[in-house]
């Protein structure tokens, strides 16, 4: 195999290591119908899922089950407290993030819901997140709730014992 050589103009020349671009993408969403229930409870301190006919409660719901694909038929409220399930220490800093690195991300399952919803863990420091660790929404202040997840600040540790985690079949599942 030939050997690559830069050309002359370019020896002895700083290497490119990065370069930063502006770019922007701007969309629009339309919510359907059960989306926009569930961000409407969102925005008056809610969090709202649906039971499918099989019994499992989705949050946010998409308004179908999506493993038997029939409509989603019950509106449940649901308690701001959950399970961690999975969660990713972020330690990698991205243009515009508005956390300090590192912070968690995890999937919460909460109580009474069979999806976990995704957010941020927060008030524990990184090497203390675990999986099966019990948390609480912390909101933001009411005159501030909006229809986004925004309106959920984070969640924290609330000093339950931690719950076991396991495979479908047993303890918490999803």
């Amino acid at each position: 195999m030939a050997e690559i050589r830069l050309p002359a103009a370019l020896e002895g020349k700083e290497l490119v290591r990065s370069v930063r671009t502006p770019a922007r993408m701007d969309f629009l969403y339309t919510a359907g119908e059960a989306t926009t229930r569930f961000l409407t409870g969102i925005s008056e301190g809610k969090i709202l899922g649906e039971r499918a006919p099989g019994g499992k409660v989705y949050v946010p719901s998409r308004g179908a089950d999506p493993q038997l694909g029939v409509p989603t038929t019950e509106p449940v409220e649901l308690p701001h407290v959950g399970t961690l399930v999975s969660f990713c220490v972020v330690n990698v800093a991205f243009y515009g993030q508005g956390m300090e690195i590192p912070y968690t991300s995890g999937l919460i399952l909460l109580d009474g819901s069979d999806l976990p919803l995704m957010h941020l863990i927060q008030e524990c420091p990184v090497e203390d997140v675990r999986i099966g660790m019990r948390v609480e929404a912390v909101w933001v202040e009411a005159h501030e709730l909006a229809p986004n997840l925004e309106s959920i600040r984070y969640f924290r540790p609330n000093g339950e014992p931690d719950v076991v985690v396991t495979q479908p079949g047993a303890g918490v599942t999803w």
